[in-house]
C-alpha cells in the first residue's frame, strides 16, 4: 500500500470529526464529464459565460438547454460508484460527519449519504425566476431531453430555472454557511476529485487548515493547493476510497 494512503488511514482512524469535500473527479467514473479536464473538460468546447451564466439564461434559455442536454443525458443515467458508496458507508459507521460537494448530480444522496451539502445546487428541482415558485424538475428535464422547450411556471408564466448555480449567481447562503461550519468543526478534511480552482469551495481546505485541521487530498492531477495539503494521494479516487473503506470499516 502506498505510504500516503497509509498516512491517510492513520489520520482518519485517529480523527474525531472528518468531513469530505468532493468535486467532479468523484463522478467521472460514473460517466459524468467534468468541466475543467485537460482533455475532455466541458469548458474546452464552450464559453461558460455565454452558455451557463444567469445573464445568458435570462436572454436565451434555449441555448443553455442545448448546451446542457448532453450532460444531462449522462447525469440522469449515471449510477453512484464505489467511491460514493464508500463515503456513505463511512458516514453510516459514524466515521464521516458530512459531505460537502461541488457536484450537481445527486449521486452522494443516491449512494446513501445523508448529510450532503450541495454548494452548486442540484437538478432535482427548478424555481421560477419571477414568482420563486419551486417545482420538481423531472418534467423540465423530460422536455429538454426530448428537444422541447420546458413549460413556463404554472403559477405566473415566468421562466423556470433548474436549481443549479450558474455563473453570476451567489451560492446558496444556508448551504455555504453550513459547509463553513462543518469545515470549522472538523479535525480532518478529506478532499476528493476536486481541482481546487473554484472559489469559495477551494477556500474550504484552507479554512480547515487555519482552524488546525489536517487535510488529505485525493486527485489524479495536480491542484494549485497541493503544497498546502498535509497528505496528497495522486491516484484513482475509486480505488483509493475502496482502500480506505476496507481499512476503516472492520
Amino acid at each position: 500500500m502506498p505510504r500516503p494512503v497509509e498516512q491517510a488511514i492513520d489520520l482518519l482512524l485517529a480523527s474525531r470529526r472528518t468531513v469530505a469535500l468532493t468535486g467532479a473527479g468523484i463522478s467521472t467514473p460514473s460517466g459524468i464529464p467534468d468541466f475543467r479536464g485537460q482533455r475532455s473538460g466541458m469548458w474546452l468546447e464552450a464559453d461558460p459565460l455565454a452558455v451557463a451564466s444567469i445573464w445568458a439564461f435570462h436572454d436565451c434559455p434555449e441555448q443553455f438547454y442545448r448546451w446542457i442536454r448532453p450532460l444531462m443525458v449522462k447525469a440522469l443515467a449515471a449510477q453512484p460508484n464505489a467511491a460514493h458508496m464508500a463515503l456513505a458507508a463511512l458516514e453510516q459507521r459514524g466515521q464521516l460527519a458530512a459531505v460537502i460537494t461541488q457536484n450537481i448530480d445527486s449521486l452522494h444522496l443516491r449512494a446513501g449519504s445523508r448529510r450532503v451539502l450541495e454548494l452548486h445546487g442540484h437538478t432535482r428541482t427548478a424555481t421560477c425566476l419571477d414568482c420563486h415558485h419551486s417545482v420538481a424538475a423531472d418534467p423540465l428535464w423530460s422536455a429538454v431531453l426530448g428537444g422541447v422547450q420546458p413549460s413556463p411556471c404554472l403559477e405566473c408564466g415566468g421562466l423556470l430555472k433548474p436549481d443549479v448555480v450558474l455563473f453570476g449567481e451567489p451560492l446558496p447562503y444556508e448551504t455555504l454557511t453550513a459547509a463553513q461550519h462543518e469545515t470549522l468543526a472538523a479535525d480532518v478534511m478529506l478532499i476528493i476529485g476536486s481541482s481546487l480552482e473554484v472559489m469559495p469551495a477551494a477556500d474550504l481546505p484552507l479554512l480547515a487548515k487555519r482552524r488546525g485541521a489536517t487535510t488529505i487530498l485525493i486527485n489524479l492531477t495536480p491542484t494549485p493547493l497541493d503544497d498546502r495539503m498535509d497528505v496528497v494521494i495522486r491516484a484513482d479516487v475509486v480505488k483509493t476510497l475502496q482502500q480506505l473503506r476496507r481499512a476503516l470499516i472492520v
